[in-house]
């Protein structure tokens, strides 16, 4: 049976770093490049943002007892194949873990482009989330 104690902190979480990203975000790309203490703050929130819902993934599929997922971002998938987000929550958090990857492994240095469009655009993503596996628990006995 999935903890909702376990799945309302993650999301939780998710909520308190979704404002973090909110409070440190510049009204532009070039303005986030040129603060870079802002531009850590932000992309180390969406990092963190981003593992909260491959947290809740995790153990959602682990206590239902689906097929476990050969990586994060096939977690978003087995969420949709089973009704508790739509396909276009899975799509877009697949590739929120890309950004997730580069930021946690540095891979090519981080790119305030991408940093920023996930700031903005990206956080609705993030909401639409949570909302659903909201909506999806409350469904459970």
């Amino acid at each position: 049976m999935v903890s909702r104690r376990l799945v309302t902190a993650k999301l939780a979480e998710l909520d308190d770093r979704v404002a973090r990203v909110q409070a440190h975000r510049r009204a532009t790309a070039e303005l986030l490049r040129d603060d870079r203490d802002a531009l850590d703050l932000v992309g180390f929130n969406l990092m963190l943002a981003v593992q909260s819902c491959a947290d809740v993934a995790s153990h959602i599929i682990a206590d239902e007892g689906w097929r476990a997922p050969s990586s994060l971002s096939d977690g978003f998938d087995r969420l949709r194949d089973h009704g508790v987000i739509q396909p276009s929550t899975a799509q877009a958090l697949r590739r929120a873990v890309g950004l997730r990857n580069v930021i946690a492994h540095g891979y090519a240095g981080v790119d305030p482009e991408a940093v920023h469009a996930a700031s903005t655009q990206g956080l609705t993503e993030l909401d639409a989330f949570a909302r659903e596996v909201a909506r999806w628990m409350a469904t459970l006995p």
